[in-house]
């Protein structure tokens, strides 16, 4: 009986100790691999005007290069808001040009003409005050006749040096300020066709980086409301890797660090750089099925892989080593 007994107490022992070195073993020793997944940002391109598709240039999921047309929405509208822009702008030019000319020959000859005239007023004013002044000295004119003679000579005289002044504006050109406001005209004509050209761009555009044509929302013939998505991108630069670290182990990794990972059906040797760390723990999110223990604290990294990957797919990431 005592036998029985102590065998019983040797089978507990062992059967604990056995159960001890599996839960303890792979917390000591660490996880082997890091189960991650594939992430991937897509972009969500929109016209800014409400209009009906005209040209759909991409299907659902084909890759696409950077520059490549994607999609047009009505652009009759937009380019005659951009063919008005460029008829202000030359328009703006014009005015422009003119006012550095200045007048025109037939106008020059106006004003000499008026210059003319004021100075043959003046030549007759000056003949009447000198009557006058002649007549006042022998008494047989009014001190006030001669003041008014004196009045209108002055006057005439003036009238002469303003025509010459006008003359010689229209020989010179419009003033500096005239043309200041002529220039400025010019540039926000130009500022406007600028903006009505990049209006023009936005309903036609392209891909912006190599990607893959996630999804389209709209075809060629239906109405897309204006700044609703029309179709998705999925950049190969927003494809990310997306694994947890454990606490202890975090300062093996750096941003810009390598880390190399493996995949179902992937090629072997695959590597991403981390491009991302974050500053905060958190505990390991159910979604990851990790083999180590999930009581743990963990952070977040991504990686950019240095292949194209599908998004949902699962990764192994193998682990680095202690810092350095």
């Amino acid at each position: 009986m005592t036998r029985q007994r102590i065998l019983v107490v040797v089978l507990l022992l062992v059967a604990l100790a056995t159960v001890t070195v599996l839960v303890l073993l792979p917390r000591l020793k660490g996880p082997t691999v890091l189960t991650g997944y594939v992430e991937g940002e897509p972009l969500y391109l929109a016209a800014p005007v409400a209009g009906s598709v005209t040209a759909m240039y991409v299907v659902r999921g084909q890759p696409v290069a950077a520059g490549a047309r994607l999609f047009v929405v009505d652009p009759q509208q937009s380019r005659s808001v951009r063919d008005e822009a460029a008829a202000e702008v030359a328009a703006a030019q014009a005015q422009a040009e003119d006012a550095r000319k200045g007048q025109r020959p037939v106008e020059v000859a106006v004003f000499e003409a008026n210059i003319a005239a004021a100075e043959a007023h003046a030549v007759d004013a000056r003949a009447a005050l000198r009557r006058v002044s002649i007549l006042a000295a022998k008494g047989f004119a009014a001190k006030a006749a001669l003041d008014d003679a004196q009045a209108m000579s002055r006057a005439a005289d003036a009238q002469v040096t303003a025509a010459r002044r006008q003359r010689d504006a229209a020989t010179l050109g419009a003033r500096a300020d005239q043309i200041r406001a002529a220039d400025a005209k010019v540039s926000a004509a130009a500022a406007g066709l600028t903006g009505a050209n990049a209006r023009l761009s936005d309903v036609a555009p392209v891909a912006p980086a190599a990607a893959r044509v996630e999804d389209v929302f709209y075809q060629a013939g239906e109405w897309a409301p204006a700044n609703q998505p029309i179709l998705s991108l999925l950049p190969d630069a927003r494809i990310k890797l997306r694994f947890y670290v454990p606490e202890r182990s975090l300062s093996a990794y750096r941003l810009g660090g390598v880390v190399q990972f493996s995949c179902d059906g992937c090629a072997t040797g695959l590597t991403a750089r981390i491009n991302y760390i974050s500053p905060r723990p958190e505990f390991t999110p159910p979604v990851i099925y990790s083999r180590g223990a999930r009581d743990g604290l963990v952070y977040l990294i991504e990686a950019r892989p240095s292949v194209r990957l599908n998004p949902g797919q699962p990764v192994d990431v193998i682990p680095l080593g202690p810092a350095r």
